[in-house]
């Protein structure tokens, strides 16, 4: 065996049995985040990101304003297999009279709607999760996605909203969490940027003033 083996090997067996605390899992929270808020309102942070991303923002002041954007989105696209599984979402169209008949096959329909768990204003990200009604497929399957979002769920930066989903689910941590910012795009052949490859081709946010 090499000295240079050797010694590593050592490293190692002595890394096993004297073990040091994984920097991550240190309980002392830093507050010297590289990122600092800039001074633009959360909402206008995200819109700019979100759509510098090729990601399609719409501003809503209630639920009824949500509703009636949906309804010209709708008709304007013919889109008429709409998938949902939010019993909150469906509710409120009910509630506001938004007439969609619901589609049930994921893989055939036209727009998936969800909600999210944040919005994370500095990368116009949206942080989904698998303790969502939505599961981890929705967001994903579907040619279009739409999630319906409101103000209280904006954070700042990536941190923020992991640290806000611990305090949420405590013990009962989801087991996916995943960032979706825009439309799914690879470089993989050539790098040339090609969008809709892995996921859907585009995504909308409604966010509701709430």
């Amino acid at each position: 065996m090499s000295a240079a083996k050797s010694n590593i090997l050592k490293k190692i067996k002595q890394a096993l049995v004297h073990k040091v605390p994984v920097p991550f899992f240190d309980n002392q929270a830093t507050n010297n985040n590289v990122f600092q808020p800039s001074k633009q309102e959360l909402e206008i942070a995200f819109a700019a990101n979100f759509s510098g991303l090729q990601g399609r923002f719409s501003y809503c002041v209630d639920q009824a304003e949500l509703v009636a954007q949906l309804s010209i989105l709708f008709e304007s696209r013919g889109w008429e297999n709409i998938y949902c599984r939010e019993e909150e979402i469906k509710a409120n169209f009910s509630k506001h009279h938004l007439p969609i008949t619901y589609f049930n096959d994921l893989s055939h329909c036209d727009v998936a709607i969800t909600g999210c768990e944040f919005l994370v204003a500095r990368t116009g990200s949206i942080l989904l999760s698998s303790a969502q009604q939505s599961g981890r497929t929705v967001s994903v399957y579907a040619p279009v996605h739409i999630c319906i979002a409101s103000t209280k769920q904006l954070v700042y930066d990536i941190d923020d909203s992991l640290m806000q989903l611990r305090d949420k689910y405590n013990t009962a941590f989801p087991s996916m969490v995943s960032l979706a910012s825009g439309p799914s795009r690879t470089a993989d052949i050539e790098k040339t940027l090609v969008v809709g490859v892995h996921g859907p081709k585009e995504v909308f946010c409604f966010l509701i003033d709430e």
